[in-house]
């Protein structure tokens, strides 16, 4: 194998291996200037996009622990790199399908050392991410202590209102 395609082999393995989740698309026709704006979005979400032939992905893939089923690999390929959250990584994704339908299709991925189809990706994609859940759970802790003090804080106004009507004389 020369080199360049046995960095190029080194480099896609390590990156499979890193990687918290990946994600492998097809695509046809990407256009420069949607490439770059996708790329631009995935690494704001921290991921990255690598377009790998399929010899060395499969190659890269096996090397790294991962079997893949070269049959489902059809047309060009794109792998997505999710280095820090992959569900926002894979919402980034699920976002550009559908601003460009006929560019890119999701065939699979990899999460938690799990393969998956494109179907369990999509789903994915729908979590909340992690900042979404970490609120969620902020208020579900929030919520009994905020209830207990509006309950407490309506006892003591009721109980203040009822002392002060009694203390005004009556004016009948």
């Amino acid at each position: 194998m020369r080199q360049e395609k046995q960095l190029l082999l080194d480099d896609i393995k390590g990156r499979i291996a890193d990687s918290k989740a990946i994600v492998l698309a097809s695509y046809k026709r990407l256009e420069p200037n949607a490439s770059a704006k996708f790329r631009t979005n995935l690494a704001n979400s921290g991921g990255s996009l690598e377009v790998v032939k399929k010899r060395v992905l499969v190659k890269a893939a096996k090397d790294a622990g991962v079997e893949l089923d070269p049959a489902l690999l059809q047309g060009h390929i794109a792998v997505v790199f999710a280095n820090q959250d992959p569900v926002q990584t894979t919402k980034v994704v699920y976002q550009f399908c559908k601003e460009n339908e006929e560019v890119m299709e999701v065939i699979g991925g990899r999460f938690e050392g799990s393969l998956c189809s494109a179907s369990d990706v999509e789903t994915i994609s729908k979590l909340p991410s992690k900042d979404e859940m970490r609120a969620q759970f902020l208020g579900t802790l929030e919520a009994p202590l905020s209830q207990t003090l509006a309950v407490i804080d309506a006892l003591l106004t009721s109980v203040m209102h009822c002392l002060e009507n009694k203390s005004q004389p009556n004016n009948s």
